[in-house]
């Protein structure tokens, strides 16, 4: 599967070296059609925080951990401060997907 390029749709895309945040190290890409820069989205734009941290909170949650009692082990074990509101965002945001991805795992079992 070829890299499209979200400005422009063109299939003609070559790695650009990486960018680096907090978060991770992510590999960028141009396009020779537009000459536009990007990213290949990975579901985790604009988040602060390390996908790790942001779906084990979620799971936590929708496993039956109240937003304060994650938000506290976030805080003992990781280091991390996020407020209960932050964590309810991610639940909202993602529990969709990881549902998605647990009901496709089962399926292939």
């Amino acid at each position: 599967m070829a890299l499209e390029c979200p400005y422009c749709k063109s299939k003609d895309c070559v790695k650009r070296g990486t960018r680096k945040n907090i978060s991770s190290i992510k590999q960028r890409y141009i396009c020779n059609n537009c000459k536009k820069q990007f990213v290949e989205n990975d579901g985790f734009k604009k988040m602060r925080h390390k996908p790790l941290v942001i779906v084990r909170a979620v799971h936590q949650h929708i496993d039956g951990m109240s937003l304060s009692k994650v938000q506290n082990h976030l805080w003992q074990h990781d280091n991390i401060k996020v407020t209960r509101w932050t964590i309810s965002q991610w639940t909202k945001r993602y529990s969709n997907f990881l549902k998605s991805t647990s009901s496709r795992s089962k399926a292939n079992n």
